[in-house]
């Protein structure tokens, strides 16, 4: 929703889709596209594109959840919010988020900035960090980051492509 994150403004990460009304009191179904649960807890604060809802009450059914936020007591009220995005500030925590890498600069241990990651790979062995000139670099390289900014990596030699166009162009003897 938001692109630059300040204390009025952070940035609000996609975590799930009421799917529908359940039952006549407000409840609704909620698909969250995220594993942390904690997110409906009671008290917690989401977003959608129009309001900030906050969580009354939240129990697991069927691999989705019911939840009932506060303020909305009828199905008519509820039916309105079908199909809405759910959106929630990030959560403090040692965890590296895709958002936070994507832009960044990479710099290796000898101080050559390898470009701007435009995205994150999913691979099973590793993330990968995708540059900008195609290069890939494994996530479990990176060593410490300030998040939308700088990337720092330990890489073994030999991991990103050369450019061997100036061989090419060598004057011959």
């Amino acid at each position: 929703m938001a692109e630059k994150s300040d204390e009025n403004n952070p940035i609000l990460l996609e975590i799930g889709k009421i799917l529908k009304p359940h039952g006549l009191d407000g409840e609704l179904i909620v698909d969250l596209s995220t594993n942390r649960n904690e997110r409906l807890n009671s008290g917690s604060v989401i977003s959608t594109q129009k309001l900030k809802l906050n969580v009354k009450r939240s129990r697991p059914h069927q691999k989705k959840f019911i939840v009932h936020f506060e303020g909305i007591e009828s199905r008519e009220q509820a039916d309105e919010l079908r199909g809405e995005t759910l959106f929630a500030e990030s959560i403090e925590d040692e965890t590296v988020w895709v958002h936070e890498l994507v832009g960044a600069e990479v710099i290796d241990q000898e101080g050559i900035n390898r470009g701007l990651v435009t995205s994150v790979v999913h691979n099973p062995a590793s993330d990968l960090l995708e540059l900008e000139d195609g290069n890939l670099i494994p996530l479990n390289f990176l060593t410490s980051y300030e998040p939308g900014k700088t990337i720092f990596v330990t890489t073994p030699e030999g991991l990103f492509f050369q450019d061997n166009s100036d061989e090419g162009n060598k004057d011959e003897s």
